[in-house]
């Protein structure tokens, strides 16, 4: 990175600034940024504050863990930016969460939990994630933790964290993710899509709550959960004896995802071009309606999920062997293509996670209270934006400066070699 990004830095940073309306945190903000950006291995308050020279461990310190400011009017600045650099009707707005590796108990909503990032079930703290993006680059715009069971059955463990009395309720990841794109529906952020893992896929009122909404969807599914073939019709069945049926039931039985579509075509996909060549895998799609209606209670007594919406079924097969399934309310004339590319835009948010721990010191923070936590999570999300919009400008620059080359050597050669011009493929961005 050049040296003038400092510069940059301060003039891109003035909405936030005016958001804090307060001098020495107006201050105080551009230091945590710019000790987030700059040089050095661990982005906790210490270091930062001893390379940084300016500003005092008590100052930046109090300013993240303990200043009274409310972090809504920078929540709302950084949305406000990142519309402006990936906000699109043809984007994306991804869920998904993050794992921050945690000794010890006290840190607010440590707890062993699965960990994805990790692959395995780890003494971590739990992040929702809310990324913004387009055209493969992400924006991240939210990072809110989750509180297992261990916590929001103890008050005195969160009243000791500082966790706000309004959070002290259980509340499940899906259920912040909705709290979250309400969030992001009322800045005026635009995206087309919301995109999520199995781990918000599989619970039916958070797709349900997706549609209410008016949203377009493409989320991952249990490959044990029952769906029904689109063409699926409720009937009234007359009892033979006993008390006449009240309701209409489905006159076939329910399957699950991955039965349903192992015998279908699968097709080999190409979504993207990768750093190593195409992107492809199998695909198989289907028209369903996924078993998540009300229940009834069959004839042999058992309860069964109605028939949902009509909605697309999605497997995907790997060269590793191994298999994923996806549900979403595209348009039933969508191609296989569309729903492929659609499902696999979701990976850009891996990249958005790695870049804020490897580069940003996402996990680096040292403190244990909610409050400092999600001030550091909001701060490094700005930063990440920032090196975004830099990143952008570059590689417009670039495909600026090729057009005017290529436009260049065209009309020079013209007259001897009267061919076509080929049009300069677009680069891969520079790394922050």
């Amino acid at each position: 990175m050049d040296m003038d990004w400092q510069a940059d830095l301060d003039r891109w940073l003035a909405p936030f600034v005016a958001a804090l309306r307060h001098r020495t945190r107006a201050r105080m903000c551009p230091a945590y940024i710019a000790g987030l950006i700059g040089p050095g291995d661990r982005k906790s308050v210490q270091p930062m504050a001893a390379r940084a020279g300016e500003v005092s461990y008590d100052q930046l310190h109090h300013f993240v863990a303990a200043g009274v400011w409310d972090s809504a009017p920078l929540e709302a600045a950084l949305l406000k930016e990142a519309d402006g650099l990936v906000g699109d009707e043809a984007g994306f707005l991804v869920i998904d969460d993050t794992a921050l590796p945690k000794k010890g108990c006290h840190s607010v909503g440590v707890a062993p939990q699965y960990a994805s990032s990790l692959g395995k079930t780890a003494n971590c703290q739990s992040l929702v994630s809310v990324t913004l993006a387009s055209r493969e680059v992400p924006v991240m715009v939210g990072l809110r933790l989750f509180l297992p069971e261990s916590w929001t059955d103890d008050p005195e463990r969160m009243a000791r964290a500082g966790v706000p009395k309004d959070r002290q309720i259980p509340l499940t990841k899906p259920e912040i993710a909705i709290e979250e794109i309400d969030r992001v529906i009322a800045s005026g952020a635009r995206f087309g899509c919301v995109l999520a893992d199995s781990g918000y896929g599989s619970s039916g009122p958070f797709r349900q709550a997706l549609s209410e909404r008016g949203l377009l969807w493409a989320v991952g599914l249990s490959r044990r959960q029952n769906v029904y073939p689109a063409d699926v019709a409720l009937i009234f069945p007359v009892a033979k004896t006993g008390t006449p049926r009240k309701y209409h039931i489905p006159d076939q039985p329910p399957v699950s995802a991955e039965a349903l579509l192992a015998g279908e075509k699968w097709q080999r996909v190409s979504w993207r071009r990768g750093t190593k060549g195409r992107l492809t895998c199998l695909f198989a799609a289907r028209r369903v309606r996924v078993a998540d209606g009300h229940k009834h209670r069959m004839l042999d007594n058992r309860m069964q999920c109605m028939p949902g919406d009509e909605v697309w079924l999605v497997g995907e097969r790997r060269s590793t062997g191994e298999q994923k399934y996806y549900v979403s309310n595209l348009p039933a004339d969508a191609s296989l293509k569309m729903l492929a590319a659609t499902i696999k835009a979701r990976w850009v948010c891996e990249q958005a996670h790695q870049q804020l721990k490897e580069e940003l010191g996402l996990d680096h923070f040292e403190g244990r209270s909610w409050i400092g936590l999600h001030r550091h999570a909001l701060m490094t999300m700005i930063a990440y934006a920032f090196l975004q919009s830099r990143r952008l400008k570059a590689a417009g620059r670039k495909k600026k400066s090729r057009r005017t080359a290529a436009t260049t050597e065209h009309a020079g050669n013209q007259a001897s070699h009267p061919r076509p011009l080929r049009t300069a493929s677009t680069q891969a961005m520079p790394p922050l």
